[in-house]
This record gives C-alpha cells, sequence and structure tokens, in this order.
C-alpha cells in the first residue's frame, strides 16, 4: 500500500512539474527532485495513459488531463455546463467555437464544437496551444478585454485564420479571476479581418452565459 502512495505521489509531482510550462527530463528532475530513471519512467507511463505528450524531447500536460478535468469541480463541470451556450454561439455564427482553459503557460482546449463549412477552424479537445498566440491565449494571459468585452486576433496563431474570445470570469471569490476564455475563431474570407466587429458581442453574452451555468456568479448577482 505505501509502495502504491509513494508511485501516485512521484506522477502527481511530474504533472504538477509539467503543469509549470514545457519540460525536458533535466527539467523534471530538477522541478520533482526525482532521480533521473524515476523521473523518465513516471513521464513515460503518463505518456502511454494519455496525460502527458511528448514533442522533441519536452513532455506537456496531455489531452487525458482534459477528460478527466471535465468531470471535476462542486458545481456542474464547466464543458458540460458550457456546451448549450456554445452550440447557441456555434449555430449563431456557424463558425467553430471553443472553450480554453489555462494549464501553466499554455492552453488547453476543454469542449470544441466545428463549423458546418468544409472550411474551418478545427482544434480536438485536449490540444495544448501557446498563451502567447491568438485571442483565447491573450484572455488567458489577463490581457484587459477591449469596451466590448473581447479580444480578436487575425492571423496570430494561423495563417489565414482570425477569432474572437472573451473571459468566462469566477466571480465567486473575494476577487474576480478568468476562469476559461470561449472563442469563435474560422478563416479570414468569412470573419474578416476585424472579427471583433461580426462576433464580438455574441462571444461575449455566451461567456455571461456560461458563467451563469457553471455557478460561476456571485451569490447576489444570482439572487439578482
Amino acid at each position: 500500500m505505501e509502495r502504491s502512495i509513494q508511485v501516485l505521489d512521484r506522477a502527481i509531482a511530474v504533472l504538477e512539474a509539467c503543469e509549470a510550462g514545457p519540460a525536458t527530463l533535466s527539467d523534471l528532475v530538477a522541478r520533482t527532485g526525482l532521480p533521473r530513471a524515476t523521473a523518465h519512467r513516471m513521464a513515460t507511463a503518463l505518456e502511454g495513459h494519455g496525460f502527458l505528450c511528448r514533442d522533441d524531447g519536452r513532455w506537456t500536460l496531455g489531452p487525458g488531463l482534459a477528460r478527466i478535468g471535465a468531470l471535476a469541480g462542486s458545481g456542474p463541470p464547466l464543458a458540460e455546463a458550457a456546451r448549450p451556450a456554445l452550440e447557441l454561439l456555434r449555430d449563431a455564427t456557424s463558425e467553430s467555437v471553443q472553450l480554453y482553459v489555462r494549464r501553466g503557460d499554455r492552453r488547453l482546449c476543454l469542449l470544441a464544437l466545428d463549423s458546418p463549412h468544409s472550411l474551418r477552424t478545427i482544434v480536438p479537445v485536449g490540444a495544448v496551444l501557446p498563451l502567447a498566440r491568438g485571442s483565447a491565449g491573450r484572455v488567458l494571459r489577463g490581457d484587459p478585454p477591449g469596451e466590448g468585452g473581447w479580444i480578436e486576433s487575425v492571423e496570430e496563431r494561423e495563417r489565414g485564420v482570425a477569432s474572437v474570445s472573451a473571459p468566462v470570469v469566477d466571480r465567486r471569490g473575494p476577487s474576480a479571476s478568468v476562469a476559461a476564455a470561449v472563442s469563435v475563431s474560422g478563416p479570414v474570407e468569412r470573419t474578416t479581418r476585424a472579427p471583433g466587429r461580426r462576433y464580438g458581442a455574441l462571444v461575449a453574452d455566451t461567456a455571461r452565459a456560461i458563467e451563469r451555468a457553471a455557478g460561476l456568479c456571485a451569490a447576489a448577482s444570482r439572487q439578482g
């Protein structure tokens, strides 16, 4: 029993090390204090279960965590609570929509619904993307949205693609914090190079709807 607990503790230590950002084996050893062979064995096992991904010798959090994360939480799971609002947003815009959460210095796609168009953006659930590029990354970094409550980007992460995102804010504590980012993305030919003008209000309204559905509003706001 003690050995099983020790293995679990080590696995969690490796996951937490990768939450801080992409990690080489040397990074895992430094961040966890585990012997090199143990850190490699833990990371390889977690990769095999989909909890870590390896690219060019660096481990990052994997899609398996998105599936588990969607089931966690004291209120309705965020992806489950957000789905009806995202379906309405997808139908209203006819573009692909996504829900992202922050994981260290990356963002994780928690939910994605594709556009009905044959030419569309596709982001698979569990995809781990950079915070440095794209409107959703900027939302999760804490960049302040404009007056309309949204941030837009054009060809930042991928050529020919534009997006507009809004923060889903958790207002239950003493200070509000960004819990997720809701996004619309599509080819520039349809979104235009000013996607916020076309979709910004819808995306911001969707973010508020997700906050209500997920129980992220302050008690006074829910009662009012």
